[in-house]
């Protein structure tokens, strides 16, 4: 879109695209955490409290996603409204 524009975009559109590629990346982990932890419990039992931290963790990381994502979304428009001829 830079190139569109023939101008480098606010600094706030590379800063939000960088947050939401690292909050997908922390959704990623934490995934992965409980994915860990569930093949875990299947062999050695079931410990809750440890369970519903993985499960909260990835909570928070999803919300945190989700709001990111709107940022993001929010960006690209006005990213897009300002490429738009005029």
């Amino acid at each position: 879109m830079e190139r569109l524009c023939s101008s480098p975009l606010h600094e706030n559109m590379s800063t939000a695209l960088d947050k939401h590629l690292e909050a997908i990346h922390v959704v990623q982990a934490r995934r992965k955490d409980e994915i860990v932890n569930a093949s875990s419990r299947q062999r050695h039992g079931p410990p809750r409290c440890q369970d519903e931290r993985v499960v909260l963790a990835l909570a928070v990381a999803l919300r945190a996603l989700c709001l990111a994502t709107r940022k993001v979304r929010t960006v690209l428009w006005c990213a897009f409204q300002m490429t738009l001829p005029k």
